[in-house]
Order: C-alpha cells, then sequence, then structure tokens
C-alpha cells in the first residue's frame, strides 16, 4: 500500500501511518518528488514494490500525465488493483489517464473528498460497489450525512442541484475546537449555516445522488455580477487537449469588477499562442458561456505547490493583482524558484 502524501499534511498522519498501521498493511514510504531522477520514478517504486493500492493528489496525476505516458507503460503495473485520489477536485480528462493508462482500465478509482477537519473519508466511491464516474466522489461514506443549501435562501437542496455542501450530523472524525480559540471555531463551522457543519465546498449532486465537488466557495469570482468557480473554469481548460494543468484566480478588472486569470500547463511539446487562447476560450464559451472567457493568459512550466501537491492559490493572486513584494513565505514549496520565474513572466 501505497500512499505519496507528505507526512506532515493530514492525509500524511491518517493514510501513511496510523491507517495502515491499524490495518496491518505492509506499506511504502517514498521521501522525495516524483520526478527525480525522471518522471517513471513512481512506476518504477510501484513494480520494485508489487504495490496493489496507490493513492495520491488530481495534481500529482495531472504532472504525470504533461510528461507522458511512455513513463508509465516502460514499468510493469500488473500489482495494481485500487487507485485513489485526495486533495482537491478531479478533472474528467486526469480521471480517465489514470484509469486507462495507469490503471489499463482495470483498476477503479476511488475518488475521495474529506478534510483536515472531518479526520478521514467523508464522499467516496467503494472497490467493485460503487458504480464510477469520471471526477465524481459519488455517495457518501458510512453514516455520513451531506446535503446542498442554497446560499441564498439558507435552505436545503432536494433532489439534483447544485449549492454548498453541509453535513446534517456529526461523526466520529469531526473536529472538536480550535487551539485556543473555539469561537473561531463555531464562527467557521457552524457560523453560516446553524445546525449544519459547514465544509466550506460547493457541489453539485445528479439524479443518481452522486456528489461532484465543484471547490471551495472562496475560490468563486464575481465577473460583471456572475458567480464563476474557479474549478468549474479550469475543468474546461484542461479539456483541450494541449493542456496538462490549469490555475484560475481573479484580479482587479476596471469594468468587470473581477477578471478572469489563467496560469495554464501544456504538455510536452506544446507551445502558448494566441491562436492556443482562442481555442481554450471557444471551450470556454461552449462549456460554461461568454463571462468565462479569459481576461489574461499566462503559460507556465509549473505551479507553486507545496510537497503535498496543493496549489499555493494565494501566491498566484498576489502575482495576478501585480502585487509581488507582498507573496509572504515560500519556503514551504517544493520548488520555490518557480515563483520567481511565474513573476518575472506576469502579464501586466
Amino acid at each position: 500500500y501505497w500512499c505519496s502524501a507528505d507526512v506532515g499534511w493530514v492525509t500524511g498522519h491518517s493514510y501513511v501511518v496510523y491507517g495502515p498501521l491499524i490495518n496491518g498493511c505492509t506499506s511504502v514510504i517514498y521521501e522525495g518528488v516524483p520526478n527525480y531522477p525522471n518522471w517513471g520514478r513512481t512506476w518504477r517504486i510501484v513494480q520494485d514494490h508489487d504495490v496493489s493500492v496507490y493513492y495520491t493528489a488530481p495534481t500529482a496525476i495531472r504532472s504525470m500525465l504533461q510528461a507522458g505516458s511512455d513513463w508509465v507503460t516502460q514499468y510493469d503495473r500488473s500489482s495494481l488493483r485500487i487507485l485513489g485520489t485526495v486533495g482537491e477536485p478531479i478533472n474528467v480528462e486526469a480521471w480517465n489517464w489514470y484509469y486507462e493508462t495507469v490503471g489499463e482500465s482495470r483498476c477503479p478509482i476511488i475518488d475521495t473528498w474529506w478534510q483536515t477537519e472531518t479526520g478521514g473519508h467523508m464522499l467516496t466511491p467503494l472497490p467493485a460497489v460503487t458504480q464510477l464516474k469520471a471526477g465524481v466522489a459519488t455517495k457518501p461514506f458510512f453514516g455520513i450525512e451531506p446535503c446542498l443549501i442554497d446560499s441564498e435562501t439558507k435552505k436545503e437542496i432536494t433532489g439534483t442541484g447544485a449549492g454548498h455542501l453541509c453535513m446534517k450530523q456529526s461523526w466520529p472524525g469531526i473536529a472538536r475546537t480550535v487551539f485556543n480559540d473555539h469561537k473561531r471555531f463555531k464562527d467557521t463551522y457552524f457560523g453560516d449555516y446553524k445546525e449544519y457543519y459547514f465544509t466550506g465546498d460547493g457541489a453539485c449532486r445528479d439524479e443518481d445522488g452522486d456528489y461532484r465537488i465543484t471547490g471551495r466557495v472562496d475560490d468563486v469570482l464575481n465577473v460583471s455580477g456572475h458567480r464563476l468557480g474557479t474549478a468549474e473554469i479550469e475543468s474546461a481548460i484542461n479539456s483541450h487537449n494541449s493542456v496538462a494543468e490549469s490555475a484560475i484566480v481573479g484580479f482587479p478588472h476596471d469594468v468587470k469588477g473581477e477578471g478572469v486569470y489563467a496560469y495554464i500547463i501544456l504538455k510536452n511539446g506544446q507551445s502558448g499562442s494566441d491562436d492556443m487562447t482562442s481555442e481554450i476560450n471557444a471551450i470556454l464559451r461552449t462549456q460554461i458561456g461568454p463571462i468565462a472567457k479569459l481576461d489574461k493568459v499566462q503559460y507556465v512550466e509549473g505551479l507553486p505547490k507545496t510537497r503535498s501537491g496543493k496549489i499555493m492559490r494565494r501566491i498566484l493572486r498576489k502575482i495576478a493583482a501585480g502585487l509581488h513584494q507582498e507573496l509572504g513565505d515560500t519556503s514551504t514549496l517544493a520548488e520555490p524558484e518557480i515563483v520567481q520565474k511565474l513573476v518575472t513572466k506576469a502579464q501586466p
């Protein structure tokens, strides 16, 4: 069993240390990045150590997709039987590549949604039980009672729909407080919707009762009065055949109030151009609407990420807003030098 999370992150605590020990698993623990000495490192470890369960972040999957499938297919992955994702919503293209290329279309993908504050899985497919859907976290875990709340009316949404993801009942792993600041804990998680735990995430529920996470509700842009989720825009951008990964942030715009700034990583051998931007905007127009048009595009080699694979969006927002002297501490990034490259080529 191999969970590739940094041990300092909650997934590292629960799914590198406690969970495997409790279940008597033989675990692989790897200290390092997935591309050293090359992008085949992960799959060589899978081959050499007969990894059967592999659990990683969508960010890592997109990076490996960008490097190309040859790094995967040259290694024997027949030991794999379950693939997992954690940390953020996984876009459809990355899900399909993970399923078809990495797992040879035989390993179920367990797309888990949970938080540090929840202590463990809250929404997740069950291997060989749940009907899988690309990019969908599917059903609540045992004993979990999620619901969608309309942010305007504060009422629960029944049936299909989209809203703020909340929990109706407590569960064993729920956080009890914030150290030395219980009022902050109550205000943050129970202040918006009384008697509900508010996750801070948005979600959609389809006709089958399956949940798809749309991202943090504070990662919402207000463009000319229209509220656009960054995860929704990123998923559309990532559907372009040449795009490996993207990150969307807002920046101050004199006319729209907030503009759409895109950081885009292209697959190997591709280069950014006005034509490429036009193609991406055409996809956005079709999938979301003209309001989602990108105002600024920066084609980049990498994004500022923590060692656990989380994109540091506060840094991207500062760069997009031109606040290059206010980036704060970047020492926890996996590759701090990326920040200066982004600043140097930032769109004016």
